[in-house]
């Protein structure tokens, strides 16, 4: 292999996605269960925690998930965005039946400046993506996108307990209590237990938060298509799927339509330094309204449609060097590990690449006293990619808010040849960036995991490679 940065092996890289794209009659890959069968709990069955299990289940691990809630129901945000790099892990898990009646493909991302409406940066999605990153780009409501999720854990032998809330844990048996007294032991335990995690705080013995503001919010609104649709001023952006940004000083909105086109979603993020205990929900709409006078006449008017909304601060985790308890049996992935800001759309779609990596480290153990390394690979692995999105993250939030002046107009500048259809070598524009969409859509989890084992040739103590050829 190139020992340099070159894109000159793609081809091969392509024959081989299609090649097994052509093998795979039912829409799932098959997969070969780990030499080492290990009892996995995991705590927190939200997004993350879900996809991990997945990927276990699938290499032949016993998993228990644990969730708090008394009910598996996804009630914060409404709509997500499902990118190519977890879209290809996901489909190859075998969602697609769970999935495809609800998500939609939009064919494209359109940036519009914040006064006029008039795009000024474009991504093209379709066919783009599925043939340059061997899947599709998908938005879908957040409930849909869980339940899709639940629905093929199940199918797979997961075991989900709900109203049950982790109350403890011992690192070094490794066991979990819940509320109500009960203990379980297992070989490996994962917090996957989100922002406030408290797995994070037993297992890496953090007393602070590793929360950082950023000095901004959202409001995040869903508007009823039907009403839209009556409306010539607006109806003309559901003429065909796309996702609509509108971007100025300080401030954006994300829009897209979810629940297979009967709902449109709206993220709308603005300055905000205030304690979130002093909002008042009663005045959340007029707020959200004030943030937005004087932009584009057509999202004003949506705005105005809006008939409830959320506020929620927009936080970003500080980045973690560790998510391995010192005893090497337990860890934390997810938003528990990597926090980050929704400006690349990849929070959710990091944690499934993180449940695909360790799935993928786990299944190179040829014995028990053998985890610790394993995890440590994946760790390193994974810490490097979920620091950089965050980072790519943060940058689409600067990117994004410039006040008319210099930097903006060269920013809308560079970005005209997307939108015009003529070569371009970079953009502003992190979707379209050649660098950076690769980078970010390309990123094969698994393949990451594999090459890190090949790379580092970590070795046992007794002169055995750890992974053995088993790959």
């Amino acid at each position: 292999m190139p020992t340099y940065p070159t894109r000159c092996l793609q081809f091969l890289h392509d024959l081989h996605n299609s090649s097994r794209a052509a093998s795979n009659v039912n829409g799932a890959e098959k997969d070969t269960h780990s030499r080492v069968h290990l009892k996995i709990l995991v705590a927190g069955a939200g997004l993350g925690g879900l996809a991990t299990a997945i990927a276990l289940a699938r290499k032949g691990h016993s998993v228990i998930v644990f969730e708090q809630a008394p009910e598996l129901a996804e009630k914060v945000g409404a709509g997500i965005q499902i990118p190519a790099n977890s879209a290809r892990l996901l489909l190859k898990w075998g969602i697609e039946p769970y999935l495809i009646n609800q998500a939609v493909e939009p064919g494209g991302i359109s940036f519009r400046r914040w006064k006029e409406g008039n795009v000024i940066g474009y991504t093209k999605l379709i066919p783009d993506f599925r043939e340059t990153f061997g899947a599709p780009y998908y938005v879908i409501h957040r409930a849909h996108f869980h339940n899709a999720l639940y629905q093929l854990a199940l199918s797979l032998g997961v075991e989900i307990r709900v109203n049950s809330k982790v109350e403890d844990y011992d690192i070094d048996v490794p066991s979990l209590t819940l509320e109500n007294g009960e203990t379980f032991v297992a070989d490996l335990i994962i917090g996957a237990d989100g922002i406030k995690s408290l797995a994070r705080q037993k297992f890496l013995n953090y007393e602070e938060s590793p929360l950082a503001p950023t000095g901004f919010a959202a409001y995040r609104a869903t508007v009823d298509v039907a009403k839209m649709k009556s409306d010539p001023d607006v109806s003309w952006l559901l003429e065909k799927p796309g996702l609509n940004i509108w971007i100025g000083d300080m401030r954006h909105v994300m829009t897209y339509t979810i629940a297979a086109g009967q709902s449109f979603n709206m993220v709308l993020s603005h300055p905000e330094n205030t304690d979130p205990s002093t909002w008042k929900p009663a005045t959340a709409l007029e707020d959200m309204r004030k943030h937005f006078e004087g932009w584009d006449s057509t999202l004003v008017k949506i705005i105005q449609m809006v008939d409830k909304t959320l506020k929620w601060p927009v936080l970003t985790g500080k980045k973690l060097d560790r998510w391995i308890a010192p005893s090497g049996k337990c860890l934390i992935l997810g938003d528990a590990a990597h926090a980050m800001v929704p400006y690349m759309s990849e929070g959710a779609a990091i944690a499934v690449e993180d449940g695909a990596a360790l799935a993928t480290a786990l299944d190179k153990v040829q014995s028990k006293d053998n985890l610790l390394q394993a995890l440590k690979i994946f760790e390193k692995v994974r810490v490097e990619r979920s620091s950089q999105m965050q980072d790519a993250s943060l940058l689409n939030g600067k990117i994004w808010h410039y006040a008319d002046g210099p930097e903006q107009a060269a920013r809308d500048e560079a970005m005209r040849p997307e939108v015009e259809g003529r070569h371009f070598l970079h953009s502003p524009n992190q979707w379209s960036d050649p660098v950076t969409q690769a980078w970010c859509y390309g990123y094969d989890a698994d393949t990451a995991i594999d090459e890190a084992f090949d790379k580092l040739n970590t070795k046992l103590v007794n002169g055995h490679s750890l992974t053995n050829g088993h790959r």
